[in-house]
């Protein structure tokens, strides 16, 4: 690798020392203001200071540490503690301040507080916050003592303080779907008011840390732009330091894996230091599966002669990264899909909730274990929801390291928010700190105004006039946060970052539906017209940003939110705590109508209920990711691009559309999803036309049952696979055909391609055989099996599913897999273990006569295995 320097005011050594490199300057410290906190409740007298649980922190988690409120996720206990979102709450510690010297300033940085919040230091005010998403910087060098420094934060009830902005501007169209109305008044994390997967908790408190810094210059804010040349043989860095201080002296190094590549010793121009970097063959960022994922580190070190007085480093990728929207041949539109380093990229994925309401006590062990999971189910993108917040570092960073491409939402969701004068100055603001925060991340390739506004407007007739560009106008509209998603956030994320825009999602074409520009999110599976999912196919679009169905979590996650566990009288699926832990309108009849449009199943044991819905959930979202990446057709015919599972974890233990439950256990959906989006898939679509012999019978109607195959090979190689096909009679277990359809199809690279059509290989045809005949398609490389799919007559609940009399499940002699066998076909073989030290690389998979499934296992020990719970569909 060779790397050059370039510079703006580079250090001639030759040139007289600058003025402020004579006097002496002080080294930026940094202390943490975390210890010592105490709360108590505002204004009453009664309660006294107690020690916070952690730090960050919030009330609810300090209120639990103390046991003044029980769990707010056991049982009902969330409807017990909601006084405490209508009280205030005070927050005070004291601290020591090193020593200030003559020139230097000491400042408080306040990275978060949740929301309103008054703070007096040392009796005086010194800040007043109104938005959680905004940190805060206060020069406190004139009130500081060398001890006994008084910091008190009192944070007021954002709900009352949202309710009585709803009374004050009350000539705005209030309206939303989810959480009372007053959330769009103020800028709070949306889903803390509850949504139809979470339960509402007003949370207060320092939710992010603060310090103490003391310094004389400092380097304020280090940024680039990277410029990754098309044939990816070279790419430059434009390195950028932005210097608060008299100091103008910045040394820039580039480094990888700990070895310098470049370095470059700059004087700041009106606080400003800029370097660029050149570098021949770099080393690119990819996403999962399409190559590594190297990261340079951009240090800036702030000098005063040889004195190092401040240093700010930061993590970066090098990569290209567009959103391609072209004309497509043969269908209506335009595509929607991502290309990185001039790959175009299948995105499948999933969208993203916060993992806790409680998001202090969320580590970053925690953050990169759920990154992670998504990485090893074989997803490259994850889609940062609108409702929640802008996440913790943590989380980006594992995106970062793990190869996951973010859709990054700005913090709006689901209603038509107002756009007075103050809140329009707090969204600004709140919009150019984050994305400063955000923009050095490579996995983020592209943020979006909003969740669903624009189809909230659409379903209350709001003014919205494409034709209108005059932003001023739109104010005055009944759908006046066009101005926030079409003016003030791209202006923003175009001033500060080369990622591509989106003004909302869903976005695109005559309105949020059409299925051929821009992102859908397909609600009509669950939602809406409450399609069968077998069809997915006829409701796809472009890039399906959400779409989802609901399953119940493990029994284990059930249990723990039932107040007596296992011995609960309410452990049975129609309970009203049960029942409570379901937040989504209308749950009991949506489960109801697909588990029984789909299969049989029984609500008793809780167990095999519970794995009926988790099968139920497994086979939709299975079918639609299959359907989609069908879709992706190659170059010109990308008619589908990407697909994101609403959604892959929660909030607190619950029944949901995850994938995932609260506590990371995976649901049989996880491990269906994983396998279709594996690199090489094979697909299989059965479909049954009814033609008439004429136009008057009835009678004498001709009846043909096909079935449809396509792979798909995501892959960037060109693959020569093997094709075989074979069938067993569903109650016999028989091998009914077999065949090689071909010895060297090929898969073209990184698209789906037809193989064949053929109908039910049956020996009598239109004598129901079909219905009883289970037939498996498999692709072969060199001998070896790399995709198998098993395909079955469906609806399941006509089927005639035999019990197997000889399903066995045992440990591999390698102690790092399980062998599953049966002598008839069996539906969705899963297992359970007692421990979440067991950990499953697959489950929830489909079992035919004459074959071995592997499992990939850890933690389960010989002889173990009678342990599992094995269940299946019968």
């Amino acid at each position: 690798m060779e790397i050059k320097g370039s510079a703006c005011g580079l250090t001639d050594p030759k040139a007289p020392k600058s003025a402020s490199s004579s006097k002496t300057m002080a080294l930026r410290s940094v202390t943490p203001l975390n210890e010592g906190w105490t709360f108590k409740q505002a204004g009453d007298e009664s309660s006294e200071f107690l020690p916070v649980a952690q730090f960050p922190t919030n009330v609810h988690l300090d209120l639990l540490h103390h046991k003044l409120i029980p769990d707010p996720f056991v049982g009902k206990n969330e409807t017990a503690i909601q006084w405490v979102g209508e009280k205030d709450w005070v927050y005070k510690t004291s601290f020591s301040s090193p020593e200030i010297s003559k020139g230097s300033k000491a400042v408080i940085a306040f990275h978060g507080l949740d929301t309103h919040a008054t703070v007096m230091l040392n009796g005086k005010e010194i800040l007043t916050t109104q938005d959680m998403f905004i940190p805060e910087r206060v020069d406190v060098s004139d009130l500081l003592k060398s001890s006994g420094n008084e910091l008190e934060i009192t944070f007021h009830s954002t709900w009352i303080v949202g309710r009585k902005l709803v009374e004050k501007y009350s000539e705005h169209n209030w309206g939303c779907w989810n959480g009372d109305v007053s959330r769009l008044a103020v800028r709070k994390a949306q889903y803390h008011y509850g949504w139809d997967w979470g339960p509402m908790f007003m949370t207060c408190g320092p939710w992010r840390p603060i310090n103490l810094e003391v310094f004389s210059s400092r380097i304020s804010d280090l940024y680039f732009t990277t410029n990754v040349d098309k044939s990816l043989k070279s790419a430059e860095v434009e390195a950028k330091a932005e210097v608060e201080g008299e100091a103008v002296d910045v040394k820039f190094e580039l480094s990888l894996n700990g070895k310098s590549v470049g370095s470059e010793t700059v004087k700041a121009e009106k606080g400003l230091a800029t370097t660029t970097f050149k570098t021949q063959d770099p080393e690119l960022w990819y996403p999962a599966t399409y190559g590594k994922q190297p990261l340079y580190t951009l240090s800036a070190t702030l000098l005063s002669g040889t004195s190092e007085l401040d240093s700010v480093s930061k993590k970066l990728g090098l990569r290209r990264a567009q959103l391609v929207q072209n004309k497509l041949q043969d269908q209506p539109g335009t595509s929607f899909y991502f290309e990185i380093n001039n790959i175009p990229v299948f995105c499948g994925g999933s969208d993203w909730i916060p993992a806790d309401n409680f998001i202090p006590r969320i580590t970053p062990e925690k953050y990169r274990n759920w990154v992670k999971l998504v990485m090893e189910g074989n997803q490259v993108m994850i889609r940062v929801w609108g409702g929640g917040i802008f996440e913790e570092a943590a989380f980006y960073d594992a995106c970062d390291e793990f190869g996951i491409l973010v859709w990054q939402d700005f913090m709006f969701g689901c209603g038509n928010y107002p756009t007075n004068e103050d809140i329009l100055k707090l969204i600004k603001r709140e919009a150019i700190e984050n994305v400063k925060i955000l923009r050095h991340h490579p996995s983020i390739v592209i943020y979006a105004g909003n969740n669903e506004d624009y189809q909230y407007q659409e379903s209350e007739n709001l003014d919205y006039d494409p034709a209108n560009k005059d932003a001023e106008s739109w104010l005055k509209t009944t759908f006046p946060a066009r101005y926030i998603y079409e003016k003030i956030l791209p202006e923003v994320t175009n001033s500060l970052t080369d990622v591509y825009y989106h003004p909302g999602s869903p976005f695109g074409g005559v309105d949020t539906r059409d299925p051929t520009v821009g992102d859908i999110h397909q609600w009509n599976v669950w939602h809406g017209t409450q399609e069968k999912y077998q069809n997915f196919d006829k409701i796809g679009g472009r890039f399906v940003s959400e779409f989802g169905m609901e399953g119940f979590p493990s029994i284990k996650t059930i249990d723990s939110y039932l107040p007596e566990g296992k011995n609960d009288p309410d452990r049975y699926p129609q309970s009203s705590t049960v029942d409570f832990h379901n937040k989504a309108d209308g749950h009991e009849r949506r489960i109801a109508l697909y588990l029984v449009e789909n299969m049989q199943y029984k609500f008793e044991p809780f167990e095999q209920f519970i794995y009926c819905t988790q099968l139920m959930q497994a086979e939709c979202l299975a079918s639609a990711y299959r359907l989609w990446k069908r879709e992706w057709k190659g170059p010109g015919r990308e008619y589908c691009a990407g697909a994101l599972v609403w959604q892959i974890n929660d909030c607190w233990p619950v029944t949901s559309w995850a994938i995932v439950d609260y506590y990371l256990r995976p649901k049989h959906a996880y491990y269906t999803v994983k396998r279709e989006l594996a690199p090489i898939t094979i697909g299989l679509k059965r479909t049954v036309t009814s033609t008439p012999a004429n136009k008057y019978t009835r009678v004498d109607i001709k009846t043909v049952h096909k079935i449809e195959m396509w792979a798909s090979n995501l892959s960037l190689e060109k693959r020569t696979m093997g094709v075989q096909l074979k069938a067993w009679d569903l109650t016999t277990g028989k091998e009914t055909y077999s065949k090689t359809l071909h010895d060297g199809f090929v898969l073209e690279p990184n698209r789906s391609v037809e193989i064949t059509e053929f109908e039910v290989p049956v020996n009598t045809q239109n004598v129901a055989e079909e219905q009883k005949t289970v037939v498996a398609a498999y692709l072969t490389e060199n001998g070896t099996q790399v995709a198998r799919y098993i395909n079955w007559p469906e609806p399941l609940k006509y089927t005639h599913l035999q019990k197997p009399k000889e399903l066995t499940v045992k440990l591999a002699a390698s102690g790092d897999a399980l062998e599953i066998t049966a002598e008839v076909p069996v539906k969705g073989v899963a297992l359970e273990a007692e421990s979440d030290e067991v950990v499953f690389a697959d489950n929830c998979v489909d079992v035919v006569p004459g074959e071995t499934v592997y499992i990939g296992v850890k933690g389960l020990k010989s002889g173990e295995e009678g342990k599992l719970d094995v269940r299946y569909l019968n």
